[in-house]
């Protein structure tokens, strides 16, 4: 029963705040909303306890969703490892979310409608977790890209809300595209969406080969790049990342929990639930560990000069899932589901801090406006820096243990692309904690840089806000040293059946006798990457303007994001748009309407206006034409009958 009630509250909540939000006034719809989240952490802490250090995983049926022909669907709800983790991290996350909502949308018109979405986008997050088979992982996998456009958009008379919205939508549906193809071609080939069911049937399709646009392909390879292409769209890997950034549009408590817990880890969960399928797909796996990799370079890359400080931790949230995903590339499977749940403490931590910032400077996010604040909200800025300590891999923080653990599975991988991903690792691990630093130093430290008006206004957060990111902070120590044996240890047993890692795919335990050189590395770049922040924000001010103004090219390359939007602008959306604009204006409206409606109406009321002449009113008009009439007839009738 705590399975279905951990799933249900929060569409309980979502349905008694959205239809019924006026009737019980604002107050009432964050109150029960918050509440019955709170109980659903709690029955998930539970279930972790019982399911993950306790009793055999099980499932909870609880009906029959479709049945058609041989083609049958049931709705259960799958409790294992990997769910409780994910229930743990979605449910944790997202109750601290709801109560710190409460004082950052004080005031907001729209407060039933917020927490509605707020509670649905949980319970759309925990039916994909949850999920037995497919069809009922992309229930909630489409659940939670409705949530998003409408979190995103949730301001909607504002145009950039909107157009954030459209687009996080829209790129999230051509990833969503190759997952529904790889569902179904996961049911031509095996005949069922049920898990256990593929699972069971995938080591006899190994060596087979379908035909797919034309040629013939390897099965498996097929399917997993069809399906990870579906992960690439909602975690945001490189090609179909640009919406990440825009998303920060949304309300920040929306940043926080798309970022942290929900929507963006749910590529990495589907890759890590699908380990059975995927590890027998080698070309697949070595994808994964490039796209991860480069993603995360990548992403680091533009973070070291954005200057909103949400889109500079929204580019460190795309950085950290490459390092997930390269992860699992090299079948490290539980590394990365450890750095996801490490990473969801000290993101939603960053996140909510930086909206308990934005709060204080009246809704002010760039950075280059800020300054000088540690003294004016110090709690905050407490909190702020073990964050930021926690994401740059600081010794004894969370981050710590799982993002080393990543750089060393990659190294034990011992292979070209687990060598790449090291390589990469490492440099984006610099970059990290340079951008950290740099946050922290533009925000807090320096001279304040805000109009006066902006600083006489300067607070701390009311305790509504500043409890769940003292709750969060706890987190972003403590995750990593208390978990690290259970998820990562070298004898640990604690995953079961729940994630396949093949016997030749020996990373992780290599990663278990890395050398030392390989364990320190991170802290060693870290540190380096904090020198250098140091130096340039802190010691030396103007040093920043002058590198960036030598390096031009450079420095417009990352501010621009590396030109994804403008590339994608001339390659899809400018064309597209000529495309729609020469059917409507040629298609649609000269020749369809031209010829059509309008050609046919137009010509009608011309022949209506001609024959309106004829009647003019005088009766030997009316006989003449009646005697021309009589004329004719006669006269046809002669010519025929003489034919």
């Amino acid at each position: 029963m705590a399975a279905q009630l951990v799933v249900l509250l929060p569409l309980v909540g979502a349905i008694l705040a959205g239809l019924f939000g006026r009737a019980i006034g604002a107050r009432a719809a964050q109150l029960v909303t918050s509440i019955l989240l709170t109980a659903s952490a709690v029955l998930s802490v539970y279930l972790f306890w019982t399911v993950g250090l306790g009793d055999a995983p099980f499932t909870a049926p609880l009906f029959t969703w479709v049945e058609s022909g041989g083609f049958l669907a049931e709705w259960s709800l799958r409790i294992d490892q990997l769910t409780v983790v994910m229930l743990v991290v979605v449910t944790g996350v997202s109750s601290l979310v709801h109560w710190y909502s409460i004082g950052y949308m004080h005031g907001d018109p729209g407060i039933p409608r917020f927490f509605a979405y707020l509670s649905l986008f949980t319970f759309a997050m925990l039916m994909l977790v949850t999920a037995d088979n497919f069809l009922q992982m992309f229930f909630g996998w489409e659940g939670v890209g409705l949530c998003s456009y409408l979190l995103i958009g949730f301001w909607y008379d504002r145009p950039s809300a909107n157009a954030a919205a459209i687009k996080a939508f829209v790129v999230n549906r051509v990833g969503d595209f190759g997952f529904a193809l790889g569902i179904v071609g996961i049911f031509f080939v095996f005949g069922s969406i049920d898990f256990d069911t593929v699972f069971a049937a995938t080591p006899g399709m190994v060596g087979t080969s379908i035909e797919f646009l034309g040629g013939r392909f390897d099965t498996l390879t097929v399917l997993t790049v069809l399906l990870f292409i579906g992960a690439m769209g909602k975690s945001a890997q490189l090609g179909l990342h640009t919406w990440l950034p825009d998303a920060m549009e949304g309300p920040t408590p929306v940043s926080a929990l798309i970022h942290a817990a929900t929507m963006v880890t749910a590529g990495v969960f589907m890759v890590a639930r699908l380990s059975p399928i995927f590890e027998y797909a080698d070309f697949t796996l070595a994808l994964i560990t490039v796209v991860g990799a480069v993603t995360a370079i990548v992403a680091a890359s533009i973070g070291l000069v954005q200057n909103d400080i949400k889109r500079v931790i929204a580019y460190s949230t795309c950085s950290q899932l490459g390092y997930m995903f390269f992860a699992i590339g090299v079948s490290a499977y539980p590394v990365a589901i450890f750095h996801l749940f490490t990473h969801a403490f000290f993101k939603a931590l960053l996140f909510l801090g930086a909206g308990s910032v934005i709060h204080a400077m009246s809704n002010e996010q760039d950075m280059r406006k800020m300054g000088g604040l540690w003294r004016k909200i110090p709690l905050t800025y407490a909190l702020m820096w073990i964050g930021s300590l926690a994401l740059a891999g600081a010794p004894l923080f969370a981050g710590y243990y799982s993002k080393d653990a990543i750089l060393e599975v990659a190294w034990g991988a011992n292979s070209g692309v687990g060598d790449l991903a090291f390589l990469l690792g490492i440099l984006a691990a610099a970059f990290t904690a340079f951008y950290s630093w740099r946050l922290m130093f533009m925000t807090f430290h320096g001279t304040s840089r805000a109009p006066a008006e902006v600083q006489a206004h300067v607070h701390e957060s009311p305790p509504i806000m500043t409890v769940p990111l003292i709750i969060l902070a706890l987190g972003a120590v403590f995750a990593g040293m208390l978990t690290a044996g259970l998820f990562f240890g070298e004898d640990t047993h604690f995953w079961g059946e729940s994630l396949l890692v093949l016997e030749h795919h020996q990373a992780i335990e290599a990663a278990h006798h890395a050398p030392f050189w390989v364990k320190a590395s991170p802290t060693a770049v870290g540190l380096v990457g904090v020198l250098i922040a140091w130096w340039m924000y802190i010691r030396r001010p103007a040093a920043p303007a002058r590198l960036a103004a030598g390096n031009g090219p450079l420095y417009r390359l990352l501010l621009n994001k590396w030109y994804f939007d403008e590339i994608y602008d001339a390659v899809f959306v400018r064309p597209a748009q000529r495309l729609g604009t020469l059917f409507w204006l040629g298609g649609d409206g000269r020749i369809i309407d031209g010829y059509g409606p309008n050609g046919v109406a137009a010509l009608v009321v011309d022949l209506a206006r001609r024959a309106t002449q004829l009647q003019t009113g005088y009766v030997y008009h009316y006989a003449f034409a009646m005697l021309i009439g009589l004329v004719a007839v006669v006269s046809w009738v002669l010519l025929w009958a003489g034919g």
